[in-house]
């Protein structure tokens, strides 16, 4: 599998020899990235529409008269898929809204003091914009990701956005994906320009108040730079370019190994894709395996590009291994090894994990019912992946009554008292002993 020179032997690496090895090459380049980005939501901005279809045009090769996709697009996009196909996308949508139905918050309401209620009640997240990647491959499973959640929590307003093909459409299965999660409002617009429309609106595109969706460096680049202007749109997670880990012992089976590496790998260029074990000799018969297998894939060239990115990694064991991938916080951790569940508590950074012989990363792309809109970069440190609770918003509420602000005004006062913000306490006293004439209000 991989390359002359990333393969290394873990307990041989200096701390940051270990560090350097496990840096993802797409950081290395973010500052141009960025750099080109910033222009590309400054030109969005300042000339709308007009600017989108010359980017649109310059970067994707194809002239746009219209950008949204219309009632008879919408139309031939159904028509355009087999009965088998249509079925396994509503078998996806199920198993996906199973899952993702089970999982918002609920409402609270607790007394913490005696006439002190305190509340926390949920809200849809008004106006969100979904980007579905087609860079290199249409992604209707990603449509379903964003769009069942949506559907789910409430909100009022979703669009989506995705990149036009050569013919100025846009990818049938991923229209029909959409309409089937009751998204009707899809656009044929892609990379940072996309993001920058639906985080500031033009004329065809309204603005939308958080972006969801996963990405190459660029549009991760475009929602982590709208996110950070109050006037543009909040973002989901870092979740740009792909990527995997796999860990395996002497038990695993080396072409379901090799399998699951070249799975990432065929994503894009810049995937990456990281195989952790204790057994040299299982890393052999993986790279073997690769190589036997490349010949027969249809994207070829770009899962070799994305092998010179890849990592082979030599541990003494197991634990060790668990601690690489720790350090490395992936996206997807595969899990090939005896006994998979009695590590899962030691396991602390990864945005989903696949656990066993029989959990290929394959079902977790389109249709066990977990996300795959998941944190790269490393960010899986911090980060969830995508879930139902990400489009609501929590509120919180209190409510007192006299005998509760009675029994919490000694405690407001002093506090007032230490950070010296005397206007805090006065509005305490002024409640418990109004001035004469004064008067509360029930």
């Amino acid at each position: 599998m991989n390359t002359e020179g990333n393969c290394f032997t873990w307990s041989e690496l200096s701390a940051e020899q270990q560090r350097a090895a496990l840096q993802r090459p797409a950081v290395r380049d973010q500052r141009e990235t960025v750099e080109q980005v910033r222009a590309i939501i400054r030109d969005v901005r300042q000339t709308g529409d007009q600017a989108l279809r010359e980017l649109t045009e310059r970067l994707d090769g194809v002239r746009m008269a219209e950008f949204r996709v219309g009632d008879q697009e919408a139309s031939d996009a159904e028509r355009a898929l087999t009965d088998a196909q249509k079925t396994a996308v509503k078998v996806a949508i199920a198993n996906v809204s199973r899952f993702h139905a089970a999982q918002p918050s609920l409402p609270l309401r607790i007394e913490t003091a005696t006439g002190v209620t305190c509340e926390r009640i949920l809200r849809p997240i008004p106006a969100v914009g979904l980007y579905v990647p087609a860079g290199t491959a249409p992604l209707p499973s990603t449509a379903i990701m964003l769009a069942v959640p949506a559907g789910l929590a409430g909100c009022p307003v979703k669009l989506l956005c995705t990149p036009p093909r050569a013919d100025g459409r846009a990818d049938p299965a991923v229209v029909y994906a959409a309409q089937e999660c009751g998204v009707a409002s899809i656009f044929k617009l892609g990379g940072a320009q996309a993001i920058a429309a639906m985080a500031y609106g033009t004329e065809s595109v309204p603005k939308v108040d958080k972006i969801f969706g996963p990405g190459n460096a660029w549009v991760t680049a475009a929602k982590t730079e709208v996110a950070a202007d109050p006037a543009g749109a909040a973002l989901d997670m870092p979740a740009g370019p792909t990527e995997v880990m796999v860990i395996a012992d002497a038990g695993a089976d080396p072409l379901a190994v090799a399998l699951d590496l070249l799975s990432q790998a065929e994503h894009g260029s810049d995937s990456q894709v990281v195989l952790v074990t204790d057994t040299p000799e299982l890393a052999e018969a993986v790279s073997a395996a690769v190589q036997a297998t490349l010949p027969e894939l249809p994207r070829r060239q770009i899962i070799e590009q994305a092998l010179q990115n890849s990592l082979t990694i030599l541990v003494d064991d197991v634990p060790q291994a668990i601690d690489v991938a720790n350090a490395y916080a992936a996206e997807h951790l595969i899990i090939q090894v005896n006994k998979a569940r009695q590590y899962i508590d030691t396991i602390i950074n990864a945005g989903s994990i696949f656990l066993g012989p029989w959990t290929p990363e394959s079902v977790g792309d389109y249709c066990s019912g977990t996300n795959h809109v998941l944190p790269t970069y490393g960010y899986a440190r911090a980060y969830s992946g995508l879930s139902t609770r990400d489009f609501q918003k929590q509120i919180s509420v209190q409510e007192l009554t006299e005998a509760g602000l009675r029994g919490l005004a000694p405690t407001v006062e002093t506090l007032a008292e230490l950070e010296g913000l005397d206007a805090h306490a006065k509005a305490v006293r002024v409640r418990l002993n109004p001035p004469i004439g004064g008067a509360n209000h029930e």
